[in-house]
């Protein structure tokens, strides 16, 4: 069986973070571990308080999951000190990780700011550089990238910009106003488009979590990236499509056991 590790918070509500990718990663027929940078306070509708884990703890999760079970691909979402991300580079590139997805987390689908303005230079400088993939939305595309996206036009630009920068594949995730569920995923300097419909379900909590983590599995099973991202799309378009609720904003995985079936092959 194929390993995924996902480097990320813990969301008490189960809807994102490390709970989120963990059922995403079963969901899609790898094993799930874990290395929590951080425990969070917060529901579908917000962070009230973030205890970060120390740097040195950090490392000793990473240790004892490289020295035993080697992960195929890694999943990393939030993250949100310096410290904590200097850590986990030091600790990838001493283990010569494989298949690194990074989800650049810096502001919750809840509007939610989970990032400190330190650990901004700190990903960019340190982290980025180590992805195979990024996967940000239009808000973190702008950071990333430095300008302003307000079509189709500009998330090609985006892409192009942070791709050549940090030397890694970009999925600028759509959406944002801009465009209905379109996701444009630049390698290589040529860009392709994932077309998505919009589907009105208010429960988005967890998605880019989701997203990510369906992508790393896909990468930890052996499979291209282009079609590591097909796989993921839809899967995540089915999720939402399901239209559960749990409550005011339940996330998308909340009922991954029921859609095991029907989209993991």
């Amino acid at each position: 069986m194929k390993t995924a590790l996902t480097i990320a918070g813990s969301d008490s509500s189960g809807g994102a973070g490390i709970q989120a990718d963990i059922k995403t990663m079963t969901a899609n027929g790898v094993f799930a571990m874990s290395a929590v940078t951080a425990l969070t306070a917060q529901n579908t509708t917000g962070v009230t308080d973030i205890f970060e884990t120390t740097p040195k703890f950090l490392s000793e999760q990473l240790d004892a999951v490289f020295t035993d079970i080697y992960p195929d691909a890694v999943k990393i979402g939030m993250v949100s000190s310096a410290e904590l991300i200097a850590t986990i580079s030091e600790r990838l590139r001493f283990y010569k990780a494989k298949h690194i997805v990074v989800d650049p987390v810096m502001v919750a689908t809840s509007g939610a700011k989970l990032l400190r303005d330190d650990a901004v230079a700190a990903l960019t400088a340190e982290l980025l550089p180590l992805a195979e993939v990024l996967t940000p939305n239009i808000p973190e595309a702008e950071i990333l990238a430095g300008m302003t996206i307000t079509d189709a036009a500009g998330m090609e630009a985006a892409a192009r910009v942070i791709s050549e920068k940090y030397g890694c594949a970009v999925l600028c995730k759509g959406g944002h106003q801009i465009n209905d569920a379109d996701d444009l995923l630049w390698q290589g300097g040529t860009g392709k488009w994932f077309r998505g419909k919009r589907i009105h379900n208010p429960n988005t909590h967890g998605t880019g979590c989701t997203l990510s983590s369906a992508i790393a599995s896909n990468l930890a099973k052996g499979y291209d990236l282009d079609t590591s991202v097909e796989r993921a799309k839809a899967y995540i378009s089915g999720a939402l499509a399901a239209m559960l609720d749990l409550g005011k904003g339940s996330g998308p995985m909340d009922h991954m056991f029921e859609l095991k079936g029907e989209f993991v092959q």
